[in-house]
């Protein structure tokens, strides 16, 4: 053991891993400390000496996800690929790892946004997410501006109606794959938004 009984930093991962899983199976309110002790084998006061509370070991579990599962979304800040290629390999990236049954089913952040907050510690966790949202939905954005720039996109673009599009679509994904809709089903889906990503035509240009 570490001072202050925390666990060995070669064991820290092994917790994140086990709590993640266990907050993305079931939500922040419904998983319990009962839950998190058994999932991760440390006591009340290992969990509550290493993270502070349960909302601290929830938010290191979130960042544990963002850069394990969550950063296949991180394409789309990669200037070397088109932005429509960007956008592309974002949202069926996403889809393949929110229907890969190695871990559960959905993202961590999309399913955690809708955590009810009558206290503090709820509130808390609202904004973690709320900012990681935020984060996703800045780095589309950009990615939008960059394919107008590009030419893949007619000037007049509403860039931000065009980026709520996006990202409304990468938030509904986690709830489509909770109710069951086949991988095929969601990728179809992806082409069908990325369609309406295309160049100005000929013609508009012409005139």
């Amino acid at each position: 053991m570490s001072p202050a009984g925390r666990p060995r930093a070669f064991v820290i991962e092994g917790v994140l891993e086990a709590a993640m899983r266990l907050f993305w199976e079931q939500g922040y309110e419904a998983t319990s400390m009962a839950q998190l002790r058994e999932a991760t084998g440390l006591s009340s006061a290992s969990l509550y000496g290493a993270f502070g509370s349960k909302q601290g070991l929830f938010e290191r579990a979130v960042e544990h996800y963002i850069a394990g599962p969550g950063s296949v979304t991180d394409v789309i800040g990669d200037e070397a690929l088109s932005p429509r290629e960007a956008v592309a390999r974002m949202l069926h990236g996403s889809i393949d790892m929110q229907t890969d049954t190695s871990h559960p089913r959905g993202c961590l952040v999309a399913l955690s946004g809708t955590v009810r907050a009558p206290g503090d510690d709820e509130a808390a966790v609202r904004r973690t997410i709320a900012a990681r949202r935020a984060t996703d939905r800045a780095r589309i954005r950009e990615c939008v501006v960059r394919g107008v720039a590009a030419g893949e996109l007619p000037e007049e673009t509403d860039v931000d109606g065009f980026t709520a599009m996006i990202h409304g679509f990468l938030l509904g994904v986690s709830t489509q794959v909770c109710d069951g809709t086949p991988a095929r089903d969601l990728h179809a889906a992806a082409d069908a938004v990325l369609a309406a990503w295309h160049a100005p035509s000929a013609r508009t240009v012409g005139r």
